[in-house]
């Protein structure tokens, strides 16, 4: 049986913060975006939708490099340094949170968007006929719609934060309390042969990511019985 370590117990705090917060920036930022991309007539629309949809396909180390040089002392770090902030957001737990939304940011924008494109036309003209004011209507209308939508987004947003690992370890190191979550945490236990630690761990992350699984399932269930 392996002790439930404080070097343990801070990776999953750590991790679980990280999640948390990418998915409530997450959902903050997606939501305008996947609304826009359902609602919008624009030619160039898909093209936006294209950029968002990068991470699912872009290589995390590739993501992770040019995150780096972004974040660092040439990129947002020079310009925030020239306001007497720091000079690089590299190996840092805010360079994690920024990472973490640009790399799981079509994993919620995705899910929400397909529920406003679902509810079609006809709840926003009807509200409008009963002289909503399009805030209103969207915020009173389309939201409780697209409610499924925002689950999915909110697992998926959080599921797929705590999974990353080329990402942060690119533009987070392997720094404890700060950047060390759970998946560098089991790639050092793996390098320093510590097969135990990482054994728990590895499982741990196994029964997560099974509950995921089912949680979705039970909820695209949901979504089915509900339906009209």
């Amino acid at each position: 049986m392996v002790p439930f370590t404080d070097e343990i117990g801070m990776a999953i705090r750590l991790t679980i913060e990280l999640a948390a917060l990418t998915t409530i920036i997450l959902l903050v930022l997606g939501t305008p975006l996947a609304w826009w991309l359902a609602r919008s007539k624009a030619r160039w629309k898909e093209v936006i939708a294209a950029i968002v949809a990068l991470p699912i396909v872009l290589p995390p180390t590739v993501l992770g490099f040019y995150l780096l040089v972004a974040l660092g002392p040439d990129g947002l770090g020079g310009v925030l340094s020239a306001f007497g902030g720091a000079r690089t957001l590299a190996f840092t737990f805010e360079g994690l949170v920024i990472g973490s939304v640009i790399y799981s940011l079509p994993f919620v924008v995705q899910p929400i968007r397909n529920a406003f494109e679902a509810m079609g036309e006809r709840p926003m003209e009807v509200a409008a006929t009963l002289r909503a004011s399009p805030m209103e209507a969207f915020w009173r209308v389309a939201i409780p719609l697209a409610r499924p939508g925002f689950l999915t987004g909110a697992v998926l947003g959080f599921a797929h934060t705590v999974g990353e690992f080329g990402v942060v370890l690119m533009i987070g190191g392997n720094i404890p309390g700060e950047t060390k979550v759970l998946s560098v945490a089991i790639y050092d236990f793996v390098e320093t042969l510590r097969w135990r630690e990482a054994n728990i761990l590895a499982a741990g992350m196994v029964v997560f990511a099974f509950l995921v699984i089912l949680a979705m399932m039970l909820l695209e269930r949901r979504m089915r019985q509900v339906a009209p």
